[in-house]
């Protein structure tokens, strides 16, 4: 087995660095905007691309790649605050079902235009579309093959059906 070649070690420190900094005006842009942390923004974002709004608790955790108990920490911080509700699903008791209320939305919507406005200055505006396509073509591949190891908190779940 052999190390990283001074590129590769550039190319991966760039994309790390690249990734906190654009996370933390994020977080900062989230917060000041809906007093969101940047998980419970996804968790309203991927609901509210849902057709009704709802989707089972263990395939947002697993889509967002966040642990399932904190991923519940989060829920339950944003039902505390009247942004989704949790319900038993209707097919699988065992399963809990999130839907997003009016007020989830509102916040949404309130912080959504800035949102995409700081990733767009931070992220977009200095690419070219042949950068993005590029971007697009290179880090899917590394996006698929980091899905199929998954950090264990984030694996999805074996069924325990018999």
């Amino acid at each position: 087995m052999t190390g990283l070649g001074a590129d590769q070690l550039a190319a991966y420190f760039t994309v790390t660095e690249v990734s906190s900094l654009l996370q933390q005006a994020v977080a900062e842009q989230l917060r000041d905007a809906g007093d969101l942390s940047p998980i419970q923004f996804e968790i309203l974002a991927g609901l509210s691309a849902a057709s009704d709004g709802a989707r089972r608790m263990t395939d947002i955790a697993d889509r967002i790649v966040y642990s399932r108990s904190g991923f519940t920490y989060q829920a339950g911080q944003l039902e505390q605050r009247g942004l989704i509700v949790r319900a038993p699903a209707k097919d699988d008791e065992r399963s809990t079902v999130v839907s997003l209320t009016a007020a989830g939305r509102a916040v949404l919507d309130k912080v959504m235009a800035g949102h995409q406005e700081l990733v767009r200055r931070l992220m977009f505006e200095s690419m070219t579309d042949a950068d993005l396509a590029a971007l697009l073509r290179v880090l899917g591949p590394v996006r698929d093959r980091l899905r199929q190891e998954p950090p264990r908190s984030a694996k999805p779940r074996r069924s325990h059906r018999k």
